[in-house]
């Protein structure tokens, strides 16, 4: 009898330990998830992007822009090698807008689909990561 009654607080111990290190794992495991999907910083979003220097060209309509964009990538290396690839960057940019009247970049639906077009044709491009997000920080039509 004496032993049975050990028996019985062993095993409801050791299935109390386990309980607990399950509700630990678990625990665990989640924090990860959620540390793993925050935003990146304003400092790493900085660090993985590249600037692009005003760019004057003709429009379509005959009509010339000036623009100058910020390209955000998803690391260091790919913004390290979107900087070497700056003349490609640069003619894509140039092709897209010689295809595009004053028309078509007229508001925000005309912004939007230029930056998609551009982010688009740098990701064929691209062999270390890929471009998250085109920002025109500057763009004039006259």
């Amino acid at each position: 009898m004496k032993n049975n009654k050990l028996l019985t607080v062993m095993l409801i111990i050791l299935v109390s330990i386990t309980l607990i290190g399950v509700v630990l794992f678990v625990v665990i495991t989640q924090m990860n998830k959620q540390s793993s999907t925050l935003e990146p910083s304003i400092d790493d979003i900085l660090e993985s992007s590249v600037d692009i220097p005003e760019l004057t060209t003709n429009l379509a309509d005959g009509q010339f822009i000036r623009i100058e964009l910020k390209i955000q990538t998803d690391s260091k290396k790919a913004a390290e090698e979107l900087t070497k690839r700056d003349f490609q960057t640069k003619n894509i940019i140039i092709e897209e807008l010689a295809e595009m009247t004053e028309e078509n970049l007229k508001g925000k639906e005309g912004i939007i689909l230029l930056e998609n077009t551009i982010k688009a044709r740098l990701n064929e491009l691209m062999q270390e990561g890929e471009v998250q997000q085109v920002y025109i920080t500057s763009y004039i039509i006259q």
